[in-house]
């Protein structure tokens, strides 16, 4: 809730509820306009302070600066943060629940509905149920997923994931020591998911969600010599010779 607003803003006024977000949005920029990326290229640079003026607001009893957090601060009780890193919503929407939209839950509705633009009828490999993970399976629901397979360790997710879309969940370590999660998911999309999402952040995962795809992404091909690091100026000679 916006408890007091500066000289200049206009946008919202106290009272008003709003959401933090940390890409911020100048509506003047040419990617603030596209609607292909949503970095601003106005305030992409990320700093400890305000980014107008590159001066903080927060100090400490002793009066030592206090570094912001992502332009936000969201880890407080009030904070100070500039229009642009703030959305007006509906003051009937709950703000225990609004605040979800302001990270996780966004960035696996805009996964499936702005990124990978998921079809009605296509299959879908969820790597991860958390926040991220359950809003990709809902928005792959919205657009019509004919199968969504949520992928994760915890086997308590199974019942909770089938509440936001899941049809088909797999515990890894359940999974036949001989077959990978790939393979389990390749049977069960004839041939690889039309689309894998990995909602971890993990490099092995994002490995096996290549894997799981319905057209494998084979790199073995490019890679045409092997050095040691202490040959490494063989390997500018090899670029170099093309």
């Amino acid at each position: 809730i916006v408890e007091s607003v500066g000289e200049y803003v206009e946008e919202v006024k106290e009272g008003d509820t709003v959401i933090p977000v940390f890409f911020p949005e100048c509506d003047e920029c040419r990617d603030c306009k596209s609607t292909k990326s949503n970095v601003c290229t106005k305030f992409a640079k990320y700093s400890n302070a305000m980014p107008r003026d590159e001066v903080g607001r927060f100090t400490d009893m002793k009066g030592e600066p206090i570094h912001h957090f992502l332009y936000v601060s969201s880890f407080v009780e009030y904070t100070v943060v500039d229009i642009t890193f703030v959305v007006k919503i509906s003051p009937q929407m709950p703000v225990n629940k609004a605040c979800l939209l302001s990270c996780g839950v966004t960035t696996g509705i805009g996964a499936v509905w702005k990124v990978a633009k998921v079809e009605e009828g296509s299959t879908v490999a969820i790597f991860g149920l958390g926040v991220v993970g359950l809003a990709v399976a809902q928005a792959a629901k919205q657009q019509g997923a004919s199968k969504i397979i949520g992928i994760d360790l915890n086997p308590e997710k199974e019942d909770i994931g089938k509440k936001f879309g899941v049809t088909d969940f797999i515990d890894p370590k359940s999974c036949d020591e001989e077959k990978k999660v790939s393979q389990v998911i390749k049977e069960l999309t004839d041939g690889g998911a039309d689309y894998c999402f990995e909602c971890i952040g993990s490099a092995t995962v994002m490995q096996d969600a290549f894997e799981s795809s319905r057209e494998e992404l084979s790199l073995d091909g490019f890679i045409t010599h092997e050095v040691s690091f202490r040959d490494i100026n063989k390997a500018f000679e090899y670029l170099i010779n093309g």
